[in-house]
């Protein structure tokens, strides 16, 4: 099939890239020029392992086109899909849906047969519906379907999650683009019964709410591991003892810091705002929003506890930056606030992380960005363990601080507390006794 894939985004590329090696034409279309340029030179505009040699594959063998030619990639496409990025708007928990109806309000003038139209951007209830209105007024109603096709790809496992996906869903009450649409997608799901059809409504509420849970049970767990800090307990042991219980199930039940990303903090508000314009409450979401905001500030706190507030030239490294490993996504990552607000009391920064330096700490004064773990850690008085990289999981702390006394904030539980007091190093971790 022919694919148009309008947004060259990690949605859009993602998609598109692994929608061409499933074997069709996929043409990416950004307005970015330099991302366009990029793209044609092999290169990625993101960091996804495992998606730059698919993609230099696939362009290789001509089944994968970058341009900014939107006309061009609409008129040969049979289905365009929607990838645009839908952020909060400011001031506001309402998701920003402007991309979305600039794009549509520029198709209304290219479409000139039979289109499938797909939104993949995370948008509320309702606007396929707007978008069919658009459309609708200017005769295309005929040759037009406007489907929900939501996604459902996690940062740093997005390949993945692409060819092996736990559901397609697919919102429309179109036959004839439904049947389309399951030939598309049946080379991932001929094995086995994932693809489920519903309602466009729905498929974009499904969206939303699956977010809203998971948000959810990194938030309980989170506040689980509050408690046990209390009474004497491992988080780890209620995690699985909790997740081996079909009904609850582990995934999402690890303890850290605040979840961050592209996709829950601003879903779970644009959800927020979808119930207020429906007069319904969702007061279980609303605390979660509010629970992990404090998160960052409880979690600052105990770095201010642990170092007995006496922070200031204390050289404070963190290990990771990102809200996740595998990804250079610093979206809502719990170091945006911890790293200015530690710095603020006058402590000396340093981080490391694989996906780079971030432009988000460049006017902060004594924070440092280091090329390896060794400069990163040398004489450091705390280290924070903020991001579960496979590079920070195996660490001699000792050969690398080279100093008598320094202290670990391990926010991810990667290390044993009981291995830490063998090897006398003062250790903090997240729902676990220190030591």
């Amino acid at each position: 099939m022919k694919l148009c894939m309008i947004g060259a985004g990690y949605v859009g590329l993602v998609s598109g890239v692994c929608f061409s090696d499933l074997g069709n034409t996929v043409y990416c279309v950004d307005k970015n020029k330099e991302k366009i340029d990029l793209l044609n030179a092999g290169h990625l505009p993101i960091y996804e392992p495992g998606l730059e040699e698919i993609l230099k594959k696939n362009f290789k063998q001509k089944r994968l086109i970058f341009t900014s030619d939107l006309k061009f990639a609409v008129q040969k496409a049979d289905i365009i899909f929607i990838c645009v990025g839908t952020p909060t708007k400011k001031n506001s928990n309402s998701a920003d849906l402007k991309y979305i109806f600039q794009v549509v309000n520029q198709l209304k003038k290219y479409i000139n047969k039979y289109k499938i139209i797909v939104t993949k951007s995370t948008v509320p209830v309702s606007t396929g519906d707007k978008i069919e209105n658009i459309l609708l007024k200017q005769k295309k109603r005929k040759i037009v379907d406007i489907v929900s096709n939501p996604e459902f790809l996690r940062e740093g496992e997005a390949i993945r999650d692409f060819i092996y996906p736990d559901r397609v869903v697919i919102g429309t009450d179109s036959i004839k683009a439904n049947k389309i649409l399951k030939s598309l997608y049946l080379p991932i799901v001929k094995k086995n019964n994932r693809y489920f059809n519903t309602s466009r409504r729905a498929a974009e509420l499904i969206k939303y709410a699956s977010n809203a849970f998971l948000a959810t049970k990194i938030s309980y767990i989170n506040e689980m591991a509050n408690l046990c800090e209390k009474v004497g307990v491992d988080i780890k042991d209620i995690s699985l003892g909790m997740g081996t219980d079909q009904r609850i199930g582990e995934r999402f039940l690890r303890a850290g810091p605040a979840y961050g990303g592209s996709c829950f903090p601003k879903d779970t508000r644009a959800l927020i705002d979808t119930a207020n314009l429906f007069k319904t409450n969702l007061s279980i979401v609303k605390t979660v929003i509010k629970s992990n905001e404090h998160r960052k500030l409880l979690l600052t706190n105990k770095v201010k506890k642990i170092l007995k507030n006496k922070l200031k030239n204390k050289v404070i490294t963190f290990l990771g930056v990102t809200f996740k490993p595998n990804t250079d996504d610093m979206r809502e990552a719990s170091s945006l606030f911890m790293i200015p607000k530690l710095n603020k009391l006058n402590a000396r920064i340093k981080y490391i992380d694989p996906s780079g330096k971030k432009k988000e700490f460049n006017n902060l004064k004594n924070v440092k960005f280091c090329k390896d773990i060794s400069s990163a850690c040398y004489k450091s008085d705390l280290i924070i363990i903020h991001t579960e990289w496979n590079e920070f999981k195996l660490l001699n702390f000792k050969n690398l601080v080279k100093k008598k006394d320094f202290v670990i904030f391990d926010m991810r539980n990667i290390y044993s507390p009981l291995k830490m007091k063998n090897l006398k190093i003062k250790y903090f971790a997240v729902g676990r006794q220190s030591n």
